[in-house]
């Protein structure tokens, strides 16, 4: 903002309580993500505690350049976010206003009993799509098999498990038709909430019937229809987690972003969580980070005609994809790799949509995007996936 940036020449100006405002209105916001669901209702209400501020001082202000700058911008950024001038106000006094429901509380909270500025949280992202891909907290990307129930996360305070099935006869590659979700008990924020979605069952409400967790009017966990039997959301305020769950085609996808401190929360008999430790080599489809491709056939040249099991060729693939997907990233390729091995096209709106999930709860914009490098570039930090379409090698592989 402009107008903070102003914030030092208040000090010629000792009479005038602008930059107290503004301080206020700093600390007020600095925790907020725009990514959470409460976002706009708490920036609403520092803007109106940093209007109310300026009020105050409008007489002594009046010949101050930075106060008048302060209120032009609040201005803007009221009609921006459509603020109500009415309504509640961030208050001055944490100890009055901390939140035990609410995780980004804790950390303010935290903050004032230490008298210091603490970094803001980091959060974490995993995703799993496809048949199936998964991209771990640590931004590992793996195909693996993992049929049956395996669990994603599994800490003090939340649980995810998956049960995936196979997708074509005489292949390994599976796909996620059920997932199970338990909220673990917390405080007075909320009792244990179990979710449970299947294919052609994705409720928007939990196995209790209820949709929410905690009080009426603390919510702390509530669950959001987006479309009708094809895609909800849960917002768990008390742990700072956002959980999307859709069903595209026959199969189900997930996305979770959740606090590090509270991801790395569990105990040594948890640690087979696929989110946190990948697939266990075992069950991994990709060979060292190698994504084979189900070709029917030799090793084929780049262009050279093939006639893969699914009814798609490397070329029809890769034009099916293109048309989602205009980056040729990891999730691209994925795409290709999906519908050469199945033939269904559902999967290619299910690897747009994984990386539509990513845009809208990873933390680092410049990780959204995984791409593979010729001639031995890593993906993630430590993961290769050698599928340049400049020099791609066709491997026949039967998942046997």
């Amino acid at each position: 903002l402009l107008f903070i940036s102003c914030l030092g020449d208040c000090q010629l100006h000792t009479s005038c309580g602008i930059q107290k405002c503004t301080t206020d209105f700093v600390s007020f916001t600095s925790h907020l993500n725009a990514a959470l669901e409460d976002f706009d209702l708490e920036f609403c209400k520092a803007l109106r505690a940093y209007s109310v501020c300026t009020y105050r001082n409008s007489k002594v202000c009046r010949g101050n350049l930075v106060y008048h700058s302060a209120v032009l911008g609040i201005g803007d950024l009221m009609t921006q976010r459509n603020c109500t001038k009415d309504g509640p106000t961030s208050s001055t006094n944490p100890e009055m206003t901390h939140d035990p429901c609410n995780y980004n509380g804790h950390t303010e909270a935290r903050e004032h009993h230490r008298g210091e500025k603490a970094p803001p949280p980091t959060y974490l992202f995993c995703g799993l799509f496809g048949d199936p891909h998964l991209r771990t907290f640590k931004d590992h990307f793996q195909t693996c098999k993992v049929e049956g129930a395996w669990p994603l996360i599994d800490n003090n305070y939340l649980s995810v498990q998956v049960t995936n099935v196979p997708v074509v006869p005489g292949s390994s590659a599976t796909a996620t038709k059920k997932i199970t979700i338990i909220f673990k008990s917390y405080q007075d924020c909320t009792d244990q909430k179990v979710y449970q979605a299947m294919t052609d069952d994705l409720p928007a409400a939990f196995v209790d019937g209820t949709t929410s967790g905690g009080d009426g009017s603390t919510r702390s966990l509530h669950i959001v229809e987006k479309v009708s039997g094809k895609y909800i959301e849960m917002h768990a305020r008390h742990i700072g987690t956002t959980v999307y769950i859709r069903q595209l085609g026959r199969y189900l996808t997930l996305a979770i972003r959740m606090p590090q401190e509270l991801v790395m929360a569990y105990q040594e008999s948890q640690d087979l969580q696929l989110c946190v430790n990948g697939c266990p080599s075992s069950e991994r489809i990709d060979q060292s980070g190698h994504l084979p491709l189900p070709v029917m056939g030799k090793l084929l040249p780049w262009g050279a005609a093939a006639h893969p099991r699914s009814g798609y060729t490397l070329e029809t693939a890769t034009t099916k994809c293109h048309e989602k997907m205009l980056v040729k990233d990891i999730y691209f390729y994925s795409c290709v790799f999906d519908l050469l091995t199945t033939g269904d096209a559902n999967f290619t709106a299910a690897a747009h949509s994984a990386l539509q999930d990513v845009e809208a709860l990873h933390p680092s914009k410049e990780r959204w995007h995984i791409f593979p490098r010729s001639g031995g570039g890593s993906v993630g930090r430590d993961s290769k996936f050698f599928v340049s379409l400049g020099f791609l090698c066709l491997i026949f592989v039967a998942y046997l």
